[in-house]
């Protein structure tokens, strides 16, 4: 184990902080209020549209794909130069689907008796947003995915693609040497004698910048917490409350060479953690983790990368499968251990600030250790290789309407 994780620390990593990720460039929203926009109405039509494969081996989770596209047409009004409201709706299609469950979409949608929506997963979406100097509020639809930046183990970016949009309540503070993301996503609401049980996450991601992010070299820590807390007084189930969390800490540094063929390098190691408060939703309360990863720009439209993780007791709440040592294709199974590689590669031409085409291969040559199912049955330690290829179209046009006022 010790040598491992000695491999893992000596590597270096770039979970945050990276400008020209494909999953930041794709899936973030401008949160900054424009003072010229003052007094006017907008129409917006965000749109996310991609075709994912994922071809899984082993024990850790099944292959699937995701061929599809999801879409917000939408008001915006910006009545003052720091307040705008947005109104519309949010829909999640698949290429082929005509029925989508009534669920609050996490990942991959669960199939949940007869309550289903015809032609399109269709949710209401309105946010308000209020900033103060350095300080920004936003209640009803947050700025949610990668606009939290959380490091990756502790959030896949393929929830960009599918999950839905995160409501509740945000705080942001950008300074020059502290950035701060605060934010309560509230996931199932019950009623009095609800069947099911009241569901919510919060999460805090803070990013301590140690000198000028303008420099040449710029050193920062990455701080992330995320608890899901499931259950409450009105809960009438008999599974009890459920309080779960994952934690990381790490520090990075960022190298801008501004060389033709290779702008920037990358590199963060980090410390996770895994920990059960209360229910019994995980074999085990608590857990450890590594990662470690470096990535290279190599010109503004080309990334590459390549990083290490490893465990023996960790699950990551909204992680990829292959930062689990919980098994997700055998429901109760668990390994002995995890040693994780990533490394791919990513492309995305920004055509415009409303139009971005991006394509990315990810590659987790999976290293686990015995698999011991529910049943008792113990399999043996196996390599299974995992990849997954994606292409993405972000298009996001707004037409103004009318200047209201001057």
């Amino acid at each position: 184990m010790h040598k491992w994780i000695l491999a893992a620390c000596l590597a270096s990593a770039s979970w945050v902080l990276l400008a020209q990720d494909l999953s930041y460039r794709l899936a973030t929203s401008d949160i900054s209020l424009d003072a010229t926009a003052t007094g006017s109405l907008s129409f917006a039509l965000d749109n996310l549209s991609f075709f994912k494969d994922n071809e899984y081996e082993g024990e850790q989770s099944k292959g699937y794909s995701l061929p599809g596209l999801w879409m917000q047409p939408k008001l915006v009004y910006q009545p003052l130069a720091d307040v705008r409201m947005e109104a519309g709706f949010h829909a999640l299609i698949f290429d082929g689907a005509n029925k989508y469950p009534c669920y609050a979409y996490h990942d991959i949608g669960r199939w949940k008796g007869n309550q289903y929506q015809s032609g399109a997963h269709l949710l209401p979406f309105f946010r308000a947003q209020a900033q103060l100097n350095y300080v920004t509020f936003v209640l009803g639809d947050i700025y949610g995915g990668a606009n939290h930046r959380v490091m990756e183990p502790l959030m896949n970016p393929e929830i960009n693609l599918t999950q839905d949009p995160e409501m509740g309540f945000q705080l942001l503070v950008n300074t020059p040497r502290y950035q701060l993301d605060a934010w309560l996503n509230w996931q199932s609401y019950i009623f009095e004698e609800d069947t099911h049980q009241e569901a919510f996450t919060i999460g805090v991601h803070q990013t301590i910048l140690l000198n000028d992010a303008a420099k040449a070299w710029h050193w920062y820590l990455p701080i992330d917490i995320l608890v899901q807390h499931r259950g409450g007084e009105q809960d009438i189930t008999d599974m009890g409350v459920q309080t779960i969390t994952n934690g990381g800490v790490g520090v990075g540094l960022q190298w801008r060479t501004d060389a033709r063929c290779l702008r920037s390098l990358n590199a963060e190691v980090a410390a996770l953690g895994c920990w059960q408060q209360s229910g019994e939703l995980w074999p085990f309360d608590k857990g450890l983790a590594v990662s470690a990863m470096v990535s290279a720009q190599l010109t503004n439209d080309f990334r590459i990368f390549g990083g290490l993780f490893y465990s023996e007791d960790f699950v990551s709440l909204y992680g990829a499968p292959f930062y689990s040592t919980l098994s997700q294709k055998h429901q109760g199974a668990r390994f002995t251990r995890l040693l994780t590689p990533h490394v791919g590669l990513e492309w995305s031409h920004t055509f415009s600030k409303e139009f971005i085409l991006g394509t990315k291969v990810d590659a987790y040559p999976l290293y686990a250790g015995q698999l011991k199912k529910a049943d008792g049955t113990v399999l043996p330690s196996a390599f299974a290789n995992n990849f997954s290829f994606g292409v993405y179209l972000r298009c996001c046009p707004s037409i103004l309407i009318k200047q209201l006022t001057q």
